[in-house]
């Protein structure tokens, strides 16, 4: 017959020790969460970014071809249309530079996000006579450029 000493302990955690461990998992997942936040609407506005590359190819391919701007997305070949799904389109094109500012809607990318409008810019290199693209904030408000990406937080 066996007999527990009254010394003995049984194996497990204490109260105390179950508590630090829980209280240790709560501030990792305080952390995380806005963390993962900012990373999916960031995420979601550089996949609009990337997808207006179809526009940049139309309006680089128009002034090759031309020797001009397009006069507006149209001409270009462009409705706005099919960009992303957290895209409306584009909210203005200059035809004097070919630049042209991208709608975001910020319902659809999250709802409580204020206004994004990246702008893209193009610039032709002298030498090779190419198109090079410049994304900047464009219209954005500065409490929302640190959800563009890196590459457009320039003025």
């Amino acid at each position: 017959m066996y007999h527990l000493s009254q010394g003995s302990r049984s194996a497990g955690f204490t109260l105390i020790e179950l508590m630090i461990v829980i209280a240790i998992v709560a501030i990792l997942v305080a952390l995380a969460v806005p963390a993962y936040q900012n990373y999916t609407i960031r995420s979601k506005i550089a996949e609009c970014i990337n997808g207006a590359a179809l526009a940049k190819v139309k309006v680089s391919e128009y002034r090759q071809v031309l020797g001009a701007w397009p006069p507006n997305l149209t001409d270009a070949g462009l409705d706005g249309s099919g960009i992303s799904n957290y895209c409306n389109g584009f909210i203005s094109y200059t035809p004097a530079t070919g630049a042209f500012t991208i709608d975001v809607n910020e319902t659809q990318v999250d709802p409580s996000l204020g206004d994004v409008a990246p702008r893209m810019t193009p610039t032709i290199v002298a030498v090779s006579n190419m198109i090079d693209w410049n994304c900047s904030r464009g219209t954005t408000p500065a409490g929302n450029i640190k959800y563009l990406p890196s590459t457009c937080r320039d003025p």
